[in-house]
């Protein structure tokens, strides 16, 4: 159950790290995202093509580049984590009842 969560989390943190090297660098390539983030060719076009749908970059001739919606995702993205964070430490179980087997 929690193994999902961790694998979502792991490919939400790829998403943010290829749409920081856009905003950082744009236009930029899967290759030079691919040689400086260590994923594979595969992985960085799906972190892509993810950002592309949600809006987040568009593609040119020389690479990605951002888009008019990044800024407001990039300045509401810290409250959506910390929303999401909380959600989370509200789910822990901190004192584990006696459980008969």
């Amino acid at each position: 159950m929690i193994d999902r969560l961790e694998k979502e989390v792991d490919m939400l943190e790829r998403h943010l790290q290829v749409l920081r090297m856009v905003i950082e660098s744009e236009p930029i390539g899967i290759v030079k995202m691919s040689n400086e983030t260590g994923y594979p060719h595969h992985k960085v076009r799906y972190s892509l093509r993810v950002l592309e749908e949600e809006n987040l970059i568009e593609p040119s001739s020389q690479g990605a580049i951002t888009t008019e919606d990044t800024a407001e995702f990039v300045e509401d993205l810290d409250n959506k984590i910390a929303h999401t964070v909380d959600k989370l430490e509200g789910m822990k179980i901190e004192e584990t009842p006696e459980i008969e087997g």
